[in-house]
C-alpha cells in the first residue's frame, strides 16, 4: 500500500440544524468583523438570512457579487472592497464558485501582487485569518477541499490554486441551507458529487480511506438525488444528499478527480458552461472510456448502487453501471449532448488539446489519454 495523506477541513458540523453551531463558532475563532461572500441567488433565496441571523447587527460585510464561474477579477474587486474594514474573518455561503472564491479572497487578504500569481500547487504562502464554508448546494464538496477554481478569461480555460491553506478552519454542513436550491442547480449540482466520487474511487491515488469515503457516498447519492431532485422539500433526500456531498468532498480531495474534470475544464473556461452541468454533461462519455481499465471497481459500484451482480460477469457489471449512469444523468434532465449547448463541432480539436494540458487532474485517471482519445470522447458527447 503507497503512503497516503489525508486532508480535510479542520472541523466539520453536520446535520439538520447544524447552522446553529455558527455563533460558537465564531466566538472559538475570534471572529468579531467576518465578510460574508456569496451570490445573488443565495440571497434573494433567503438562505443568506439564516446565516446572517447569527450574526451580531452591523458587525459584518456581505460581498454578494459572485457569479457561476467567477474570474479573477471578480476575487481583486472584493478583496478592495474588503480592505480597510476590518474584516478578521471570511464567512463563505453558497455553492462551489461562492466557497472557492471566498477561499481565495481569504488568502489574498494580506496578498502582495497578483492573485494569478496563485495558480498551481502550494504557491500560497499563509492565511492570515478563519475561514468558515457552509454550502447551500450538495454538490461540489468545496467546503472539505484544498482547491479553489477560477477562470482565467486570458487563457479561457478554468485554473486551480491547490494549498493547504485553502482548507476552512470549519465546515457546516447543514441539509435546511440546500432545500431552497433551484431543482436545475440541484441536478447539476447532485451529478457533480457523483462524478467526485467516481472518479476517487478509479484514481491512481485511491488509499483504503478514499474508497471508503467514495462507496458510501455513492451509495447516499445515486438513490437520493432524484429524490431531491423531483422535492426539494424532502428533507430526507436532501440530508442524504448533503452528507454524500460531503463524503465525495472528502474522497476526491485526496484521491484527486481525472478526465471527467479536465474534459470539463475548457467547456467552462472556453464557453462558461458551469462546472456542474460541465461535468454532468461528460460523465457517461468518460466513463464508457475509463471501464475497461478498471473493471473490478465498477463491479464495486454495481453493488453500491444496488445493481445485480450475481451470476454475471465483469464486463456485464460494467455495462450494466455504465447504463445506470446514463439513466440517472437522464432522470435529473441532463442534457445528453454538447450540441444542447451551442457548442459548435469545429470547437472539438482545440478543446481536446486544451483538456490535455490539465495534467494535474489527467495523471489521477485510471487510463491514460492521448489527445486523439480526448478528442474521441468530445465527439461521442456530441
Amino acid at each position: 500500500m503507497q503512503i497516503a495523506y489525508f486532508k480535510s477541513a479542520k472541523k466539520l458540523i453536520t446535520g439538520n440544524g447544524a447552522i446553529k453551531t455558527l455563533t460558537d463558532e465564531l466566538v472559538r475563532l475570534g471572529i468579531k468583523n467576518p465578510a460574508v461572500i456569496t451570490d445573488k441567488g443565495v440571497t434573494q433565496s433567503g438562505g443568506l438570512t439564516i446565516v446572517t441571523d447569527h450574526l451580531t447587527p452591523g458587525s459584518f460585510v456581505i460581498c454578494d457579487d459572485i457569479p457561476p464561474e467567477p474570474e479573477v477579477s471578480v476575487i481583486e474587486s472584493c478583496v478592495d472592497k474588503l480592505r480597510g474594514k476590518n474584516v478578521d474573518g471570511v464567512i463563505a455561503v453558497g455553492g462551489g464558485s461562492a466557497i472557492d472564491s471566498a477561499k481565495a479572497i481569504a488568502v489574498s487578504m494580506g496578498l502582495k501582487g497578483s492573485i494569478s500569481s496563485l495558480f498551481g500547487e502550494d504557491k500560497v504562502l499563509a492565511r492570515d485569518i478563519p475561514l468558515i464554508a457552509i454550502p447551500t448546494t450538495a454538490g461540489t464538496g468545496s467546503e472539505v477541499t484544498n482547491i479553489a477554481i477560477l477562470s482565467d478569461p486570458e487563457d479561457q480555460l478554468k485554473k486551480g490554486i491547490v494549498s493547504e491553506y485553502l482548507l476552512p478552519d470549519v465546515a457546516i454542513v447543514a441539509a435546511e441551507m440546500t432545500v431552497s436550491c433551484p431543482a436545475n442547480v440541484t441536478a447539476a449540482s447532485g451529478v457533480d458529487a457523483l462524478v467526485h466520487a467516481l472518479e476517487a474511487y478509479l484514481s491512481v491515488n485511491a488509499s483504503a480511506i478514499t474508497d471508503a469515503l467514495a462507496i458510501k457516498a455513492i451509495s447516499l447519492i445515486y438513490p437520493a438525488l432524484p429524490k431531491a431532485y423531483a422535492d426539494g422539500s424532502d428533507l430526507k433526500a436532501r440530508e442524504a444528499m448533503a452528507t454524500g456531498s460531503l463524503l465525495a468532498g472528502l474522497a476526491f480531495g485526496n484521491a484527486g478527480v481525472g478526465a471527467v474534470h479536465a474534459l470539463a475544464y475548457p467547456l467552462g473556461g472556453r464557453f462558461h458552461l458551469s462546472h456542474g452541468m460541465s461535468n454532468a454533461v461528460m460523465l457517461p462519455h468518460v466513463m464508457k472510456v475509463n471501464a475497461q481499465a478498471c473493471q473490478a471497481r465498477f463491479v464495486d459500484i454495481a453493488k453500491a448502487i444496488g445493481l445485480e451482480v450475481h451470476n454475471r460477469s465483469a464486463q456485464q457489471i460494467t455495462a450494466s453501471v455504465l447504463n445506470a449512469i446514463e439513466q440517472i444523468c437522464r432522470d435529473v434532465e441532463i442534457p445528453a449532448t454538447l450540441r444542447h449547448f451551442d457548442i459548435p463541432e469545429e470547437a472539438i480539436p482545440t478543446l481536446a488539446i486544451e483538456a490535455s494540458k490539465v495534467t494535474r487532474l489527467l495523471r489521477n485517471n485510471p487510463r491514460k489519454l492521448s489527445v486523439e482519445d480526448i478528442e474521441g470522447i468530445y465527439r461521442s458527447a456530441f
